[in-house]
C-alpha cells in the first residue's frame, strides 16, 4: 500500500466523518446560540434550559437524517471492504 493510497483513504474517512457529524453539530450550534441569547435576555442561568433543547434537537435530527447518515456510513464501509483485496496484494 503506497502513501498515496493511504492519503486517499484518510481523506475519504475524514469526509465521511464530516458528512455524518455536520447535521448534528449544526443543530447543536444553532440551538445553543438561540438558548444562549434567551438566557442573556432573561438573565436565567439554568443548566437544564441549555441541555434539554439540544437533546431534543439532536433526537429530531437523528430521526430525520438518520437513514441518510446510515446510508453514507454503509457506503463508506462497503468501499473500504472492497479495497481490502487490492491493499493486501
Amino acid at each position: 500500500m503506497t502513501g498515496d493510497v493511504v492519503l486517499a483513504l484518510a481523506a475519504q474517512l475524514l469526509w465521511a466523518g464530516l458528512l455524518l457529524s455536520a447535521p448534528v453539530l449544526g443543530v447543536i450550534l444553532v440551538i445553543g446560540v438561540l438558548v444562549g441569547m434567551l438566557q442573556v435576555v432573561t438573565q436565567m442561568s439554568e443548566l437544564s434550559l441549555a441541555f434539554v433543547p439540544k437533546l431534543l434537537g439532536v433526537g429530531l435530527v437523528l430521526l430525520v437524517a438518520g437513514p441518510w447518515m446510515l446510508q453514507v456510513l454503509c457506503r463508506f464501509a462497503v468501499q473500504m471492504w472492497q479495497r481490502i483485496p487490492a491493499a493486501a496484494a
